[in-house]
């Protein structure tokens, strides 16, 4: 049970000094991860009781005393919209209690809406009497990354946004990507921001602004999501791996020009779990080569190096938002970073199928634009992200905090962030001995964890290569344990985490 329905007579009742216990129920379940909800049809019937109530106390201004009652409420409960097919329900002998039904179905199954009244707990399931959560065995689900909890702190501005968009009806390029791009490029500190379809698009889109092709070379990192080396071999080029930095995970830059030859077109660095890679003496090297740089923030968007964001760093910039991403869509999304007038302006026509105007195609692109509606929920997002960057910060904080022991025990090793770094904390990400075992008893406390990523690309069986050596990159594969990670993750919660994991570890 994950959400939960107060009718008008329970908020009333909670609202006047009643159900105390039941409340209680409410705020521990809050803890828990479970929602509760009002009505938003019901606000003016709750506000009127509770007003004829305060009235008949001889309250010196009823409505703003009830209206104070409600917003004390609200503090455990969360306004839940009206949709039109609410409406649409005058057949019914209870119009509303019909309504609660249906938003109770959208809300998911085992949603259940607790009631007084007794007609309506007579229509059973999903109308539930307040003793029933009483006697409920509530528990703490640990989620890997809460996007319910996020979303709690936008819904407003996202609904209204989503809203927005279904009115004016363009689905395509609609005026939220232009805005999205504007606030974006600002962000960063660059010029211009092209939004795309999704991250992988924007590595494909990048190189291809840049000309790789048939017979280049690119050089990147082995140890990273298969889609930095997808992109460049989609193209007919061959990606080159570079070994990694063991503490960052990030590509060493000083092994870099021993892999340039005379057909090396560009550097893919991978900012990994939130860390930017080196980007000064990957630049330094590129510029001495003549070859160009394009960083895949994916997961670090948000970051810093130097004083400088990441994906503003390079000739071309690109991160996705993917929903699990520091700043996430509700789908697929990404975009591409430059200062480069002429390439944002080629990128811009790769990703509108090469057209410079309309039927009028002058290369070959892709279908790579951003849905509208993903860029409504991005600037809902963006609204908070900067607080959310501090509370990851502060996540990463706590877990080193709890984890140092064990770790100077050396039987865990921490992440390592470089001093010239920000990390947006894409992902916690330790590395542990057994590492099988250890998810697996922890997988038993109820807690999840992750592997990013089990097999290095020069292991992948599309690219393997025999006697290939990237020893740092072959470790990390074998040892890393990404644990929970979002900006509301709660310190107790955390506290069994660790606690999971050291446990795990000494099992």
């Amino acid at each position: 049970m994950l959400d939960l329905i107060l009718d008008f007579s329970v908020v009333v009742s909670i609202c006047n000094g009643n159900l105390a216990e039941f409340r209680a129920t409410l705020e521990k379940g809050k803890i828990a991860g479970i929602r509760s909800w009002i009505s938003v049809g019901q606000q003016r019937e709750i506000l009127d009781c509770l007003a004829t109530t305060a009235k008949n106390k001889n309250a010196s201004n009823p409505q703003d005393t009830a209206k104070e009652s409600i917003r004390d409420l609200l503090k455990t409960c969360m306004w839940l919209s009206a949709l039109s097919e609410e409406g649409d329900t005058l057949d019914d002998p209870d119009p509303t209690a019909a309504a609660l039904t249906r938003a109770a179905d959208r809300l998911g199954k085992g949603t259940l809406i607790f009631t007084t009244d007794i007609s309506r707990l007579n229509r059973g399931r999903p109308f539930a009497d307040v003793s029933s959560l009483l006697h409920a065995n509530i528990q703490e689900s640990i989620q890997f990354v809460d996007l319910a909890a996020q979303q709690d702190c936008i819904r407003p501005q996202l609904e209204r946004n989503l809203h927005k968009i279904l009115r004016h009806g363009r689905y395509v390029m609609g005026p939220e990507v232009t805005e999205l791009e504007h606030k974006l490029a600002k962000y960063v500190g660059v010029e211009h921001c092209i939004s795309v379809s999704s991250g992988t698009d924007a590595l494909l889109v990048a190189l291809m602004a840049i000309g790789v092709g048939v017979g280049d070379e690119v050089i990147t990192s082995p140890f990273t999501f298969f889609s930095t080396a997808e992109a460049i071999k989609l193209l007919g080029a061959t990606p080159v791996f570079v070994d990694i930095n063991p503490d960052t995970f990030n590509i060493d830059p000083s092994r870099i020009q021993t892999a340039i030859t005379d057909r090396t077109r560009a550097i893919l660095p991978v900012s990994l779990f939130g860390q930017c890679a080196d980007m000064d003496l990957i630049n330094d090297v590129a510029q001495l080569y003549g070859v160009a740089v394009i960083e895949d923030g994916a997961q670090s968007f948000g970051a810093s190096y130097k004083g400088k964001r990441s994906c503003g760093l390079s000739t071309i910039g690109c991160t996705s938002f993917f929903p699990a991403k520091p700043l996430g869509a509700y789908g697929e999304a990404g975009a591409c970073f430059t200062n480069d007038p002429g390439l944002a302006k080629v990128i811009r026509e790769i990703i509108d199928h090469g057209q410079e105007g309309r039927y009028r195609h002058i290369r070959l692109g892709i279908n790579g634009r951003m849905d509208s509606l993903q860029a409504g929920v991005l600037l809902a997002k963006l609204s908070i992200f900067e607080e959310e960057l501090a509370r990851r910060g502060q996540v990463a904080n706590r877990y080193e905090k709890l984890l140092l022991k064990i770790a100077e025990q050396g039987k865990l090793k921490l992440p390592t962030i470089e001093k010239y770094n920000i990390s947006s904390w894409g992902q916690y990400t330790v590395e542990v001995k057994a590492r099988e075992k250890v998810q697996d008893r922890m997988f038993e406390q109820g807690v999840p964890t992750a592997v990013h990523y089990p097999l290095p690309l020069h292991a992948q069986p599309v690219f393997k290569k025999e006697n290939a050596d990237y020893a740092n990159a072959t470790s990390a594969a074998e040892h890393v344990l990404s644990l929970p990670m979002h900006p509301y993750l709660k310190s107790h919660t955390q506290n069994r985490i660790a606690k999971s994991l050291i446990e795990a570890i000494d099992y």
